[in-house]
């Protein structure tokens, strides 16, 4: 029998889950017996050792993960170098990231993140500017955060806070994500009401969001902690 963690809770049926630290979480009801959580698991044994062999690659993939000079990361959909250039200051050119020489793996990645946070603050809140205009409505603020799970959010009050790393998208993936926060400006939910006004705006919103399933499985396995 496979290890599991059992979590009972008043669900109606049993399910698997495999956690980012790979391990097998089973969700089961308050009254269903552990013979038949037993069961069910041991049916489930070859799709259960499929997915926590990918989540593990996923991990050892993500602990490997460093950057230093000569490393190509994106940038609103396109590839750029990390270069070193003599001097104390750090940015983006428009041709690649530029940092001191001689920084070790960890402080080029924390000084590429605030390259990367300064840029999001500029791009994405353009780009809330025009489809707040376009979309009539009035965000209460606009925050940058280090949201690692979510690309963007919509508080009660209509805050608005996005991910620094929405700034890898390409531009129509970023516009999408402000559309899709400021509609919940308007609707707080992901009804039918919802998804018609982010498709007044952005018909073909459904391939943006195939790419920015695409950017998120490839950061899947990039440590940016």
């Amino acid at each position: 029998m496979i290890p599991y963690k059992l979590v009972r809770s008043r669900r109606k049926t049993v399910a698997i889950h495999i956690t980012k630290n790979a391990e097998v979480e089973v969700r089961a009801p308050l009254i269903m017996p552990k013979s038949e959580i037993d069961k069910f698991v041991a049916e489930k044994e070859k799709w259960i050792e499929t997915h926590l062999t990918q989540r593990k690659d996923i991990n050892n993939e993500k602990i490997s993960f460093t950057l230093t000079y000569g490393d190509m990361i994106l940038l609103r959909g396109k590839m750029y170098y990390i270069r070193a250039k003599d001097g104390t200051n750090a940015g983006f050119d428009g041709e690649c990231f530029y940092l001191p020489p001689n920084l070790n793996s960890d402080i080029i990645k924390r000084t590429v993140i605030q390259i990367y946070t300064a840029m999001a603050k500029f791009i994405i809140k353009n780009s809330v500017n025009e489809y707040s205009k376009r979309m009539n409505v009035i965000p209460t603020a606009v925050r940058i955060m280090n949201a690692k799970t979510r690309w963007g959010s919509c508080s009660g009050k209509n805050r608005i806070n996005f991910s620094w790393r929405l700034v890898m998208a390409d531009d129509d993936v970023i516009d999408y994500v402000v559309v899709h926060e400021l509609a919940h400006t308007i609707e707080h939910n992901h009804s039918p009401r919802f998804w018609a006004i982010v498709n007044k705006i952005l018909p073909d919103y459904k391939q943006r969001q195939n790419k920015l399933k695409l950017l998120q499985k490839q950061l899947a396995v990039q440590d940016w902690d």
